[in-house]
């Protein structure tokens, strides 16, 4: 493997593409960006954009595609260097390629731990030099311009063209060998050929023994369903490497699919307090807390997402809500009241923020034992919550306030309302198991387990009737008939499964029959709902693959959602 190569040799191989380069420099201080404009200024760097809060970052990276992003740790209001890499890459608004680079002084070391953990091409602790910032900078984009093309098909969510790139890549004689290994496992698993990636970790773990080739042995594992493995794998990555936090949340989730609820919770809550500051985990943190009927714990890890991401475009209805419940689990209901009027202050202007205070409100007075009002606020949010369909914002209501207004609606007598909103609930998220747990707990909290159980079985019933429709006709040669069954089903209940399903239908029918572009429209739309429902689902990528590979077929250029963005395993830098 070659040797690394001197920051002279990079910036002699960069220095043409180094003035082309464009970069956004953050900082609350305009005396700290011009020094850094003028660091950069003397690699060649002239096109350089500033910003001082987190809200001006954002309408430039809507506006720009940056190169570089060089942000310090401590923004305005509170706001930190980690809230806003968060907030950029859940909504996707930088790629791939973008250097993103945290300055900061925290010593501390929780703080450089969350820094790390959130994995930023580098970060410089203060004070540094030009030097320094050169050598890592230079370093970073030459590793950049070595993936671009990687990069690219990954934004675009073309694993597959993806993959081809990583086998192109390991012909070269480069010094990133095992980078590449590690974005072709990785890619590998998220196309659901994890023995192929399991040869992969294998392979590097012979040679040596890296915490991310652990990690993805032990996913990969999970995918062929042995969970004991998997766990195994995840506990020794843990021992071994304790600020390794990537692999507590795979240990969870393993513990949780095995049905070690309390397990599960405990491996976060040790996460959390190595780094407390990602707030996605304080919010799997409060999820499992809840189901495990400790709700100071997730009254705790509520409190803390709703006060990182308040403010933030992250900021979630169903974080206030969260909060809201378990306090009225612990009985502090002026508590869920006080949440409730921030909630109704906050969102403003906004349906589905009324709908959820109406909720709430309806709840905390069955609470207070107060039957008259907590009717007539289930009745407005009934009565908001049909508006919202009509107004085809359906959508725009999650599965966790559908189930609150389930809930709110059992507690105050009406299960018609009830049972019509948990239907379809209960249809489109059938194989998530924390969503048919909370609806078994909701009709066990209002005194009707067995209600709710039945329901849960019919829906059952029914999802296996609609999906095996469709296939049987695919099955008899029937491919048109097949696909309009597929069709219909997606339509009526919208579960990621069925809209799989007839994304893949329509794709076959497209590649024998020839391009229809109606079809193919319909079939991008239940795709692009699928990737909203979960981006990183296997069966949804291969679903992606399929369609770009009919697409290109006909020599069509279309568009999905990017599906390498978001994500803290998503493959990447």
């Amino acid at each position: 493997m070659k040797t690394p190569e001197s920051t002279a040799d990079l910036l002699q191989k960069l220095s043409k593409d180094l003035a082309r380069k464009r970069a956004l420099l953050v900082d609350r201080f305009p005396n700290a960006r011009s020094s850094l404009r003028i660091m950069l200024s003397a690699l060649g760097v002239t096109a350089v954009h500033n910003a001082g809060t987190s809200a001006e970052v954002l309408r430039q990276v809507k506006a720009h595609h940056f190169d570089i992003i060089l942000s310090d740790y401590q923004l305005e209001d509170g706001r930190d260097g980690q809230q806003l890499l968060e907030e950029l890459r859940q909504q996707r608004l930088v790629a791939l390629s973008t250097v993103f680079m945290l300055i900061t002084s925290e010593r501390a070391y929780h703080n450089v731990i969350s820094i790390a953990e959130l994995a930023p091409d580098d970060y410089l602790i203060k004070p540094f030099t030009a030097d320094e910032l050169h050598g890592r900078l230079v370093r970073a984009l030459y590793k950049k311009q070595f993936f671009a093309q990687l990069y690219e098909h990954l934004d675009n969510g073309a694993f597959a063209d993806a993959l081809a790139t990583c086998e192109r890549l390991l012909a070269q004689d480069s010094g990133f060998q095992f980078d590449v290994l590690r974005l072709k496992g990785e890619i590998l698993n998220v196309l659901g050929r994890p023995a192929e990636a399991q040869a992969i970790y294998e392979h590097v773990l012979a040679e040596r023994m890296v915490p991310w080739a652990r990690i993805g042995l032990a996913i990969s594992l999970r995918s062929q369903k042995q969970l004991a493995e998997a766990e195994t794998v995840g506990q020794a990555l843990i021992t071994d490497f304790p600020e390794f936090m990537a692999a507590y949340d795979f240990l969870a989730e393993v513990r949780e699919e095995m049905g070690k609820l309390p397990e599960a919770q405990e491996t976060l809550e040790s996460a959390a307090t190595i780094s407390p500051n990602n707030s996605a985990r304080q919010r799997m943190v409060g999820d499992v807390a809840a189901r495990n009927q400790d709700f100071r714990t997730a009254e705790k890890a509520y409190g803390k997402v709703l006060e990182r991401r308040r403010g933030s475009s992250l900021n979630n209805l169903d974080d206030y809500s969260n909060l809201a419940r378990v306090m009225l689990d612990l009985g502090h209901t002026e508590g869920a009241k006080r949440i409730t009027d921030e909630l109704r202050r906050d969102w403003r202007g906004s349906k589905q923020g009324e709908l959820a205070a109406l909720v709430m409100e309806g709840l905390c007075a069955d609470k207070e034992g107060d039957p008259t009002r907590a009717r007539l606020a289930v009745e407005k949010a009934l009565i908001l919550h049909d508006a919202l369909n009509d107004e085809g914002k359906g959508a725009l209501v999650s599965s966790k306030l559908a189930l609150d207004l389930a809930h709110a609606c059992l507690a105050t007598g009406d299960e018609a309302s009830a049972q019509e909103v948990v239907r379809k609930v209960a249809a489109e998220n059938h194989e998530d198991r924390a969503t048919i747990a909370r609806i078994q707990g909701i009709y066990a909290k209002t005194g009707k387990e067995k209600n709710g159980q039945a329901l849960l079985a019919q829906v059952g019933k029914e999802i296996v009737e609609l999906n095996n429709r469709g296939v049987l006709a695919a099955r008899s040669g029937d491919l048109e008939g097949s696909v309009q069954l597929l069709m219909e089903a997606a339509e009526r209940v919208p579960n990621l499964q069925f809209l799989v399903n007839a994304t893949k239908a329509i794709c076959t029918l497209l590649e024998l029959k020839g391009w229809n572009p109606a079809l193919a429209k319909r079939a991008l739309g239940y795709l692009q709902t699928a990737q909203d429902k979960d981006m990183r689902n296997a069966k949804v990528i291969s679903a992606v693959d399929m369609y770009q590979r009919v697409s290109r077929k006909y020599g069509v250029t279309t568009a999905t959602h990017s599906a390498a963005r978001g994500g803290a395993r998503t493959p990447g830098p």
